[in-house]
């Protein structure tokens, strides 16, 4: 059981505005609240905007989108990181002061002149630190008119060592790691120095992020080292796999947190089916988000990959649109039935109308589709009439017709009605049923004929079924 840490809780979720909010952003992000939540810590939204060619005003939007959508409420924040260019230009003067940092002049192709001469030598491609300084170097002239870069000063000896809240003990050996840029040559920072200067400056105990962050790790540790910050834990996610095994894609269907709401799923079924995404509670498979946010902890985090599976989330999203108040789903469920041409007026409420439904319904789409048959005109299909408004049952719906107009009108009084009228003619359920169905409804599958009979009130079905009568 993980113990409550000395210090209070910070966590932040820190994704780069290229793109969509996706799935596994999304069980980053969901770690990262709940870990802060449950000891009562802050979570931290930072965007992480500093590949200027990549990052867009939509994507920003999209990412905030998909946090709200989910309810991952941040406690501080937005930050975004090209608003805080000054603070960055700060700590690299105190760094190159420091001697932790150096300025390089080495052209783009002079670097990659010295890895291909690594490559060829079998070695990892990596600066030669032709211009880094060392006791007793003679450093070359500098080239008249070249800007520099700002490179860090990484060890050159010994290891890197965390240990890993997901993956145990890492260690990469800073022979590994050559010397980081951390300045372009127009002074704009880069990536990992920015990571590490945010962290600290924002106090960040609990780093969760992807696995394929692990090769930032040892460089953001040595840059958080060298400029005297306290390290944070860090925890590296394994990927999510498509249900083929492979990394999850378009391919595989809805990649893009925001493209599920379009779909029909509910926030609190994603939010149940990525959590146990890489992290588990005994047998516990649905749990709200205040059960989670009780019971998670990193010790039962997991390291290997977690593969997507739709029908899971689907079957999910079922049993939260069971639990969900009918009010709310009418609201998800009506734009799309107006879009469809659903008539409201004079129909029955919307809410009640999906609360018969709900209980088969995978998704508020199925669910708002379904309901349809309420808001439209019926148009029984010509073969199928034929089919099931045969003479045999045509006295039964007669006396049906003659009877429902004056019934006490209950799901109950018209159920009694029905079993009196097929007892009274021979016939069973189905033959009656599936006629009044086609009449009333337009379509075979409904749920309870009486149910459905008395929600669309006496006058609509007295005027449906007198037009066949």
């Amino acid at each position: 059981m993980t113990t409550a840490p000395a210090t209070p809780v910070r966590t932040r979720f820190a994704p780069s505005p290229t793109g969509f909010l996706h799935l596994g952003g999304a069980r980053t992000a969901l770690y990262s609240w709940a870990f802060a939540r449950h000891f009562g810590g802050t979570f931290v939204l930072r965007i992480e905007d500093t590949d200027v060619e990549r990052s867009t005003p939509e994507a920003v939007q999209a990412i905030i989108d998909g946090m709200q959508w989910l309810g991952l409420d941040h406690d501080e924040g937005p930050f975004y990181q090209m608003q805080r260019m000054d603070r960055y230009r700060e700590v690299i003067g105190q760094m190159l002061a420091a001697g932790t940092a150096y300025h390089c002049y080495s052209s783009p192709e002079e670097v990659e002149a010295m890895r291909e001469r690594f490559r060829e030598a079998g070695e990892k491609p990596r600066y030669d630190g032709t211009w880094r300084p060392e006791e007793g170097k003679t450093l070359p002239a500098i080239p008249e008119g070249r800007k520099p870069v700002v490179r860090f000063k990484n060890p050159l000896d010994g290891d890197v060592t965390w240990n890993d809240v997901v993956k145990g003990t890492i260690t990469i050996s800073n022979r590994e790691l050559d010397d980081l840029v951390i300045a372009r040559t127009d002074g704009t920072p880069t990536y990992n120095f920015c990571v590490a200067v945010d962290d600290w400056d924002m106090r960040i105990t609990h780093v969760l992020r992807g696995d394929d962050h692990v090769n930032n790790t040892p460089r953001q540790i040595n840059i958080l080292r060298a400029i005297g910050a306290p390290l944070p834990a860090y925890g590296h996610l394994p990927m999510i796999l498509g249900p083929d095994g492979q990394k999850l894609s378009k391919r595989h269907g809805a990649v893009s947190v925001m493209e599920y709401p379009a779909q029909g799923f509910l926030p609190e079924a994603m939010l149940n089916y990525l959590a146990r995404l890489g992290w588990s509670h005994g047998d516990d498979e649905v749990f709200s988000m205040a059960q989670f946010c009780e019971w998670f902890n990193l010790d039962h985090l997991t390291a290997s990959a977690a593969q997507f599976n739709n029908e899971k989330l689907a079957w999910l999203n079922n049993h939260w649109i069971k639990q969900a108040d009918n009010a709310r789903l009418a609201d998800l469920a009506r734009p799309r039935m107006l879009a469809a041409g659903a008539q409201f007026d004079g129909a029955p409420e919307l809410a009640t109308v999906l609360a018969l439904l709900k209980e088969r319904a995978n998704t508020v789409n199925e669910l708002a589709d379904a309901a349809m048959l309420f808001y439209r005109q019926p148009q029984p299909d010509e073969a199928l009439m034929t089919q099931h408004f045969t003479d045999a049952v045509k006295p039964a719906l007669a006396q049906f017709a003659e009877r429902i107009a004056t019934v006490e009108w209950s799901k109950e009084a018209i159920a009694a009605m029905i079993k009196e009228v097929l007892a009274a003619n021979g016939i069973k359920m189905p033959q009656l049923a599936m006629p009044l169905r086609l009449i009333v409804t337009g379509q075979l599958q409904t749920p309870a004929i009486d149910a459905v009979l008395q929600l669309f009130g006496r006058d609509v079905v007295v005027a449906r079924l007198a037009k066949f009568l």
